[in-house]
């Protein structure tokens, strides 16, 4: 018999995706409301309460208000917004932290599915943390540059305005340039960033808007004092790929001390499609730079949203992925 799915907010980036990412697949029933009805509540909680999953891709306050409608205990509701990443009822859907992290997921009914930047930081920095090579009172900085799609809809109608789309190099728009954001230093993900990896202190966080649709890399400043003890960027890395080793999606890549890569630059697009994150170290040392490269619809979104779906109905974790 084929599990029933619903995504509640469909019509959304990181609904459409998911949508996309199940619409072939013989074990699933997905669940369609009617377009005229998706903000009734009655028609909504109805087909929440009929879903062995409901994905709720929706603003904070509407993934709050469908979540409190969900009464079928057997239904798993895995929320793709902020609302509930810190919640303690909640469990974080980021499988590969630690064995502890993937069987919570698998029993749980209410699983909070992770921001992009924050998975980006988070699978770079809990290994070290969680091994006791950095300390949880570290002050870390973070630079992210990322793809235009993660602002949703209206953000993607202003980057792909036909004005903006078309013009010689030499005269590009203002909007082509990156674009850093957040200035007041209050992202959203801070609080799942600090609160994942254990940290005192949220990091210094700089997220970048780039002139390109998807993809995202996500570098985390490591300076060698505040290191539990000596330790070299190859180092690092091996400590870093130790904590994966097995892990199906995360794949921590070979050091390089002279970097040839993309021309000698890092590719954010390059697990683009994918739901694969590429960790790379690189560095000296007295400084190191710890960058994850994800797709921001992929493991920062929609495709995290299904595996943790996958595990959590018992099912291999990389089916349409």
């Amino acid at each position: 018999m084929a599990f029933k799915i619903f995504v509640d907010g469909e019509a959304g980036t990181t609904g459409l995706q998911i949508r996309e990412r199940l619409s072939k697949r013989s074990d699933l029933e997905i669940l369609t409301i009617d377009p005229e009805l998706r903000k009734d509540v009655n028609e909504r909680q109805k087909l929440i309460n009929a879903s062995d999953v409901t994905f709720l891709c929706l603003p904070d306050a509407a993934a709050i208000e469908s979540a409190a409608l969900c009464t079928n205990p057997d239904t798993c509701i895995i929320d793709a917004s902020t609302a509930h990443r810190t919640n303690p009822d909640w469990t974080y859907g980021l499988p590969e932290l630690s064995a502890n992290h993937r069987a919570a997921i698998a029993k749980s009914k209410r699983i909070a599915n992770p921001g992009c930047h924050a998975s980006g930081f988070i699978l770079g920095v809990y290994p070290l943390v969680s091994a006791g090579i950095l300390s949880k009172s570290a002050n870390l900085a973070c630079y992210s540059i990322t793809g235009y799609s993660g602002g949703g809809k209206k953000l993607i109608a202003e980057y792909e305005a036909a004005e903006n789309m078309g013009h010689a190099a030499l005269e590009s728009k203002a909007i082509m340039a990156p674009a850093p954001y957040a200035l007041a230093l209050s992202h959203k993900h801070l609080p799942e960033m600090k609160k994942v990896c254990g940290l005192d202190n949220a990091p210094f966080f700089n997220p970048v808007l780039g002139p390109f649709y998807k993809g995202m890399a996500v570098t985390v400043a490591i300076f060698a004092n505040e290191l539990s003890k000596p330790m070299g960027p190859e180092a690092l890395r091996d400590a870093i790929a130790a904590h994966y080793e097995g892990s199906h999606f995360v794949k921590v890549m070979p050091y390089e001390a002279a970097p040839v890569l993309f021309n000698g630059r890092l590719d954010p697009t390059a697990c683009n499609d994918t739901n694969e994150a590429h960790i790379h170290v690189f560095g000296n040392d007295r400084i190191m730079q710890v960058t994850t490269i994800i797709d921001n619809l992929g493991k920062g979104a929609s495709g995290a949203a299904v595996q943790n779906m996958n595990i959590a109905l018992g099912l291999d974790e990389g089916i349409s992925l």
